[in-house]
């Protein structure tokens, strides 16, 4: 009986490995069941991605405004009150309550 069933067994094997990998090829992560899902988060990372371009070079602008070269007057102002804690006596301050 194994003697017969033996001639089968590459067969079987073969079978076995085809069905896996056609499984794996449908509803793994990189699967075609899966292109929706990979479509969503390549959206959002992009997204996110424009808003950190957006940020850099908003910081890129600033440092620059900064340097020694072209130094901003306006934006040293800023600054040094904020890190200082001073205001201006024209500035409306409004307190509030943390």
């Amino acid at each position: 009986m194994f003697a017969r069933l033996r001639s089968y067994l590459p067969t079987a094997i073969l079978a076995t490995l085809i069905f896996y990998f056609g499984f794996q090829a449908l509803t793994g992560p990189r699967g075609f069941l899966s292109v929706r899902q990979r479509s969503y988060i390549l959206e959002q990372k992009t997204a996110e991605l424009a808003k950190l371009h957006a940020v850099r070079q908003d910081l890129e602008t600033r440092a620059r405004l900064l340097r020694d070269q072209s130094l901003s007057a306006d934006l040293l102002e800023e600054r040094a009150r904020s890190l200082l804690g001073l205001a201006d006596p024209r500035d409306y301050v409004i307190r509030t309550k943390s």
